[in-house]
């Protein structure tokens, strides 16, 4: 009598049981969760709730709400969500005194939703901590700032952010600062000021990330120059793809297997898009000429910036775009240098197919279809991004 096989060899043997690129996707995120890069949800809990937590539950969030925070419990853990740096953004603009002020009340933001939510989220401050929180089934919580303007020109400010919790700082934001040159605004130092690098060999000593979105590409090259750790662009996207400023350039993208750095590859349409970016462009030119041609009557302004708006509707960016990132990055600099940053909570408007924190999955399946392995899937998950927090910690001497 001839034995049978069980059931579930005769499933891994036959292709009549292979697994979906959905399942394959599930699979690895259940074993590596997601540690994601960029999540402007403590911004969204300020301007609408004014940093008052009686008024909102974070467990589940009403439609309109999360409409603009893209973020709560229940979305985090279908998206299989296991570490967050939250960002503690505040606007670039702002006096140096007031920016230093709002940043230490963002930082109370995150505190506060770790403390209020226990049993979904955890401090973490090193990379042991985050596999530990993950371990524990718990969304393990970092603080990033977005923007050097937070420390208000000061190294004291830095180590104190530091020993608040901030654990990697964006060197500048949408504004060039007094010491580094913003991709987004008029250079004035060529990368980085001398004080700008002792701003770096600071954040190199303390074991704070360098995150270097938003940055110039001079300024990209001089923090490569000179950091003694890996770095990261905490939401970016691949600029050979989609030509914005705020992308990476190839010339840097080939400097990240020698850095050991990291792109958390980003959803924010006008990055992602190239279609979207040529109409942004467009439109942008468009407001330009009609200001100058209806100037004194905002009216007929906005009236003409609106007429060519219904003429041309705007292209919508595709998870499948967010991929071509993806791939590129693969392509120039290697499978150990991708990451995810959303950017949830920071944007108006997302990809299609990744409308919030749950459809984290169905990028990876994408991915799958793509021919992309479990491990390496499961190193874009986290293991790039844990391995730079290693890095960071160990040219810090923690």
């Amino acid at each position: 009598m001839k034995k049978l096989l069980p059931l579930f060899a005769l499933a891994a043997l036959s292709p009549a049981y292979a697994a979906t690129p959905e399942e394959t996707a599930r699979e690895v995120l259940a074993k590596s969760p997601i540690i994601d890069g960029h999540n402007d949800t403590p911004h969204q809990i300020a301007e609408l709730f004014d940093r008052d937590f009686s008024k909102f539950n974070l467990s589940a969030l009403p439609a309109d709400v999360l409409a603009k925070t893209h973020t709560d419990i229940r979305t985090a853990r279908a998206g299989f969500l296991g570490g967050q740096f939250w960002s503690v953004y505040v606007d670039a603009a702002l006096p140096k005194h007031e920016a230093v002020t709002r940043t230490i009340q963002q930082i109370d933001v995150v505190r506060q939703m770790i403390a209020r939510y226990p049993e979904s989220f955890a401090y973490a401050s090193t990379a042991a901590e985050v596999e530990g929180a993950m371990k524990a089934g718990k969304i393990a919580s970092m603080i990033g700032m977005e923007g050097g303007h937070s420390i208000g020109d000061s190294l004291e400010i830095l180590r104190q952010s530091y020993a608040l919790g901030a654990r990697y700082m964006t060197i500048t934001h949408s504004l060039t600062t007094d010491w580094a040159d913003s991709a987004t605004d008029a250079p004035k130092h060529d990368g980085l000021s001398p004080f700008g690098f002792d701003v770096l060999a600071e954040m190199n000593r303390l074991g704070m990330i360098a995150d270097i979105s938003h940055v110039s590409e001079a300024t990209m090259h001089d923090v490569l120059d000179k950091t003694t750790a890996p770095v990261l662009f905490t939401h970016s996207n691949a600029r050979a793809i989609t030509p914005h400023p705020r992308n990476v350039p190839d010339s840097v993208l080939k400097r990240l297997p020698q850095n050991g750095g990291v792109v958390m590859v980003t959803f924010v349409p006008g990055f992602t898009s190239p279609e979207r970016r040529q109409w942004e462009f467009e439109r942008s030119a468009v407001a330009g000429r009609a200001k100058t041609e209806f100037s004194g009557n905002p009216v007929g302004e906005k009236a003409a910036v609106d007429a060519w708006i219904a003429a041309n509707p705007q292209p919508k960016a595709t998870l499948a775009q967010v991929a071509d990132h993806i791939d590129h990055i693969r392509k120039v600099a290697g499978i150990n240098h991708i990451g995810i940053g959303g950017d949830f909570g920071g944007v108006d408007e997302l990809p299609v197919g990744l409308e919030n924190v749950s459809t984290y999955p169905a990028l990876f399946a994408e991915l799958v279809r793509r021919g992309y392995s479990k491990s390496d899937l499961a190193k874009i998950a986290q293991g790039n991004a844990l391995r730079v927090m290693r890095g960071v910690e160990k040219a810090a001497g923690k």
